[in-house]
This record gives C-alpha cells, structure tokens and sequence, in this order.
C-alpha cells in the first residue's frame, strides 16, 4: 500500500554518440472527413476517455527568428571502414575545415566497430589533429561494447597524440565499461592506467556499482585495492557502503560502518541517519527509527523531510498512528511541511489499523491543504475503502482516479475487482478490468488471472 521514502539511486550513464540517428518516417496519410472517426461510446459504470488531448506546444521565447542547427557533417551511412576512408578522402581536399569530433561520431553512430573506429581516427589524424573531444568519442564507444578489446590502445593514441587522459577521460571510461556491464574491466582500468588523473567522483560511482551489483565483499576488496593506488574512500563511499547493506538488510553491518566512518575522521549527516532509518524500516524494527532520530538530535543533525517521512512511514507501518500524527507538528515547527509521502504514509497506516473513513477524511484535508494526492495515495485509499467494506465510498474513489486517468496498482485492482464480484457486481467487475487493460495499468494475463480467481470464489459461495 504505502510505499518507502526515497532512496538513493544511480542515474544511467547519458552517452548520445553511441546511439544510431533515428530514421526518418514516412507521414501518414490523415483519413478523409467523411471517414473521421467516432468518439468511443460511454459505459453506464464510471467510464471516461483515457487520453486527454495535448496542448499546443509553446514556442519559447527569443526562438521565433532562431535558425535551425545545422546538420551534421557528412554522416556515414556505412559501418565499413573502407566507405568510410573514401568519403573522407573525397571530402578532405574540398573542404578543409572538417570537425574530426563530428566525422568520428558520425562513423560510430553508423554501427563501426571500435577497431574500425579507432583505424578512421588514425587515418584522418594527420589531416585534421583530432582533440580530446575526439577521443573521448572512440574512448566511449570503445568501452560500450561489451566484445571491444582493452580500451588501453585509445588512452596510448591519446598520449602520443599531445591530449594524455584526465579526470574526465578516466570518469568516461569507467561509466561507459559499467554500462556495458563490464565491472571488472572497469576496476583493472582504474587502478592500473587512470589512477593518478580519476577524481573522487569516479571512484564513488565504481564503488557505489559494486556495493549494488555485486558482493559487499568484492566493494571492500575494490576499495583496499584502490587504497594501494591512492585513492581513499571518504563520506559519500562510506555512505553508498551503507545504503548498499541497508538494502540488503544488513544492518548490524550498517552499523559497523558507521563506527568505521567516525574511526575515519568523517561525522554522518543527515542523509547517512536517513538510509539507516529507511533500512530498519525495512526489517520492522520501529525501535531502532527511533533511536536514530534521537541519536541524530544528540549529534545536533538537522533532520530534514526524508527523516520525518521515515519516522511516519514506521510509525504508521507499526500501528503507532498517535505517535505518527505528533510529527506533524514537529515537522511544521522546524519548517518542514506534510506532503503527499506524509500523507500517504498516514493513510496506509489508518487503513491497517481499519480507519479507512478517517483515512477519507484525511485525504481531503490533504486537498484542502493543496497538496495534491498522487496514484499511490488512490490506490492506498481505495484498497483500504474495500477492506473496509466501504465499496459504495471506494466507487466514488475510482471514479476519481478514473477521470485523473490514473493507474491501478496490481494488488489495489485484485482487492478492487474481489470486493466487486462478492457484491454480485459481475458486470462492474468486468468494466474495471477493461479499465486495467486500457490504461496499461496491468498485463492482459495478470488482470485476467485476478478476476478469474474472484469470479470462481464467487461460484463456489453460490453452491
């Protein structure tokens, strides 16, 4: 019902060179007038158009005389090296100010293998001396394909071309071998050629990729290795240590580390207490929140709102709703203010403990408050209205969400379409599992299969 709230996560790695120029589509042809299609006719039960129709875009300001971008110089269309060597020939002496950065990309974006890519660039360098941009373009596709060979020959061509690898040629490559899944390429690249020129930014960002991917041993092992190169781990490693054996509910390990981490000279913040709080959440240990918010006042940390959303989420998972309200006004007092997580929280808690009309009522002071409720905070409601019994109010709900054009989660439609059939509301039920299909809210077989089982315990009640 409620969900946690939020957590650290890794953003993917953004490389636009390496992905094929999207080929164009051909119009289609609009249907004649007297062929226009008809609106879809409305059910008796709560139906409503899915889509709404899309505003007119826009136009920013200061655009309306701005030329468009120029197109890209000479794009490949052919992966061979070959093609690609005789159109830079044929090009190089008519146009003399070629952008080797954009030929290169050009060439990979074609489909060129990194041991063609990195032969083109051999080629057109006496002609054009690439610069780092260049590199960093076959350094990237080099790294991204998981077959490429030891991404070494373009950190050799870098410095014997005058442009040696710096932080942002290491942090390049390391991101790109991680997303091609290759971890272990990426910590021999590391700790054996880009040492001495990787920041702490990279560093973190390996470390962080095999705390969450891989055994926390093998990220010990990782960090006493790069410890011998040089590299010292500081907050945010230890942090994303952590957060990596609070996901795995380690949490007498979350707490060793934290000694380690004041053995270290470094004092947690507000977002290490936040991650622990989170993982004890996790495991049911209300307690244990508790206690690190208070050790966090101890320690003169401000907690900010991820820490009082934390503290809600477990009280209100632990049926302590008495305890979970007061942090409402501890919150306004230090100028942090209930939103939709708050609240949701509130409301999965009220629903547990059997308050769905009080969790009604909470809701649209929500409203009235103006923060505005999200498709959690509806299907939190609505499953709770039906295990309550209340399926008139929960109607009235889904009606709602229906005209938000919002989802239902997989188990708020399971207890939504049980509660209908055993109201002998067949017909009900089936439109509510249409609405799931169309609004792509669930596949077809999960949606079939919930109101199947409703529909044969419906049967078996009647014999």
């Amino acid at each position: 019902m409620g969900k946690l709230p939020h957590s650290l996560r890794s953003a993917k790695l953004l490389l636009p060179f390496h992905k094929p120029p999207p080929s164009p589509s051909p119009p289609s042809p609009s249907p004649p007038l007297s062929q226009s299609p008809s609106p879809p006719e409305s059910s008796v039960f709560f139906r409503s158009p899915l889509k709404k129709p899309k505003k007119p875009s826009k136009t920013p300001r200061g655009t309306l005389n701005a030329s468009p971008p120029p197109p890209q110089q000479h794009v490949f269309r052919s992966p061979l090296l070959s093609d690609a060597i005789a159109t830079f020939d044929a090009h190089v002496a008519s146009s003399p100010s070629l952008d080797p950065t954009s030929l290169l990309q050009s060439f990979c974006n074609a489909g060129a293998s990194p041991a063609d890519a990195l032969s083109f660039l051999r080629h057109i360098s006496p002609s054009l001396a690439p610069g780092r941009a260049a590199f960093h373009v076959l350094l990237g596709h080099t790294c991204l394909h998981p077959s490429a060979p030891d991404p070494a020959a373009v950190l050799d061509l870098m410095s014997d071309n005058g442009s040696p690898p710096d932080a942002a040629s290491a942090d390049l490559a390391v991101r790109a071998l991680c997303s091609a899944d290759r971890l272990d390429d990426a910590c021999v690249l590391l700790r054996d050629r880009l040492a001495s020129v990787a920041d702490r930014f990279t560093y973190n960002f390996l470390v962080r990729r095999f705390a969450r991917y891989r055994p926390i041993s093998t990220a010990y092992a990782l960090i006493k290795e790069l410890r011998g190169a040089g590299l010292q781990p500081d907050l945010v490693t230890y942090t994303n240590l952590i957060d990596a054996v609070c996901r795995g509910r380690n949490l007498r390990e979350a707490t060793r580390l934290l000694g380690k981490l004041a053995d270290a000279g470094f004092k947690p913040d507000c977002y290490v207490y936040n991650v622990i709080m989170k993982g004890y959440c996790m495991v049911d240990q209300y307690g244990e929140v508790m206690e690190v918010y208070n050790r966090m006042k101890d320690e003169g940390i401000k907690p900010d709102l991820v820490t009082y959303n934390t503290l809600v989420y477990g009280l209100s998972k632990a049926g302590m709703l008495s305890q979970a309200k007061k942090f409402l006004d501890v919150m306004a007092d230090m100028g942090h203010f209930p939103d939709v997580v708050t609240y949701t929280s509130l409301m999965n808690g009220m629903c547990r403990k059997g308050d769905a009309l009080g969790a009604l009522k909470l809701l649209e002071e929500m409203e009235e408050k103006g923060c505005t409720p999200n498709e959690c905070t509806y299907n939190t409601m609505l499953m709770g209205l039906c295990k309550a019994k209340c399926l008139d109010k929960g109607i009235q709900l889904y009606q709602e969400m229906i005209a938000k054009a919002m989802k239902l989660e997989n188990p708020t439609y399971a207890t939504f379409v049980r509660a209908l059939c055993r109201a002998n509301k067949i017909a009900e039920a089936y439109e509510v599992f249409d609405y799931a299909i169309d609004s792509k809210s669930l596949t077809d077989v999960t949606a079939y299969m919930a109101l199947e089982n409703s529909l044969k315990w419906l049967n078996k009640a009647k014999v």
